[in-house]
């Protein structure tokens, strides 16, 4: 981990942004908070390492964040949050390079560890 290990939190419920924020940066890690996909897009910067993204989000979701994103030749890791155990999920999240999904609520230690196997996989 480092000082640019800068991570994307795109989450509409307040508590949940605040709770996976706090985990990040207790962690060591700097974030960057956005509320729904359309803030995210505009967030989105060459210093973002990863991004933790939910999947339900008005005007603009989680998958048609990552379609936005992949659409501009960015391969930024992304980390799915939902409470949704729809299978039909995995198969879209599969289908978009998603690098896991995490089910609501987002434990501290599961976080944590995916970020890091995530940044360390990706050679961040």
């Amino acid at each position: 981990m480092s000082d640019t290990d800068k991570i994307l939190v795109v989450e509409d419920n307040d508590f949940v942004r605040m709770q996976i924020v706090r985990f990040l940066n207790e962690a060591g890690y700097q974030t960057v908070e956005t509320s729904d996909g359309e803030e995210a897009l505009q967030a989105m910067t060459k210093d973002i390492m990863m991004a933790i993204v939910d999947v339900r989000m008005e005007p603009i979701g989680g998958f048609e964040f990552i379609k936005s994103i992949r659409g501009s030749d960015m391969d930024t890791p992304v980390v799915l949050v939902t409470g949704d155990d729809n299978p039909d999920l995995l198969n879209d999240a599969a289908r978009w390079d998603v690098t896991a999904v995490l089910m609501k609520p987002v434990q501290r230690d599961r976080l944590v560890k995916m970020v890091q196997r995530t940044l360390k996989g990706y050679g961040k």
